[in-house]
């Protein structure tokens, strides 16, 4: 039996075998840095998302609070007037002068608008010393009660540039319901001005804080 020799040369087993390892390898590594790039990218988005939201929001912030700021300055003005001896805050350019001072009537009023909607007179009385609110008041009252459909309201303290008391009642004018909202504010012991305002009943609830604000504001110079 003739033996023959064995020939030394490559194992292409073993060489397959490595070649398909470095390929796994190759796949690993590349898989490992995808898995690893797309946890960054999530960590990313994650991360600028909050960053983001709360931009946006400072954002809105910061111009709703301007806003709000800028609105009730929006067409302010001063009433200022030679014939009159006092001063007080228009709100807005809604309001408009319907009677303005003179030098035989100091009287001043406003409307906002139209008549019905708000309307305001700036009436001075003079009255005793030690006259009280509830006096002033009561005067006041019994002109008023002969306005149809007539209901009287509760009075309430008023603080602002002068110490005073307001007055509100309910009316009747052409079939609406309309209401008056009077302040009386003493400038002096035996000086008193009266800020009467009239309107339909709705309207003058909703310009409660515009009212309130002349008043406020109401001053001698």
């Amino acid at each position: 039996m003739i033996k023959w020799p064995r020939i030394k040369g490559h194992n292409h087993g073993q060489g397959g075998a490595a070649g398909a390892t470095g390929l796994r390898g190759r796949a690993s590594e590349g898989r490992a840095k995808t898995l690893k790039y797309l946890r960054f990218r999530s960590l990313y988005q994650d991360n600028r998302t909050p960053i983001m939201k709360k931009k946006l929001l400072t954002t809105a912030i910061f111009a709703l609070a301007i806003s709000l700021f800028a609105l009730p300055a929006f067409g302010q003005g001063d009433f200022s007037d030679p014939n009159a001896e006092y001063t007080f805050t228009i709100p807005s350019d809604s309001w408009k002068m319907t009677v303005k001072p003179s030098r035989i009537s100091p009287n001043v009023e406003y409307v906002y608008r139209f008549r019905n909607e708000g309307h305001l007179e700036v009436r001075k009385t003079s009255v005793d010393s030690g006259t009280t609110f509830d006096e002033i008041i009561r005067e006041e009252e019994q002109k008023l009660q002969f306005k149809p459909g007539y209901v009287a309201g509760r009075d309430e303290s008023f603080k602002g540039a002068m110490e005073g008391r307001v007055f509100n009642y309910e009316f009747v004018r052409s079939g609406r319901n309309m209401s008056g909202r009077f302040y009386f504010l003493k400038a002096d012991p035996t000086t008193v001005y009266i800020l009467r305002f009239t309107g339909e009943r709705d309207s003058l609830r909703t310009l409660r804080n515009e009212t309130d604000l002349i008043a406020r504001t109401f001053k001698l110079k």
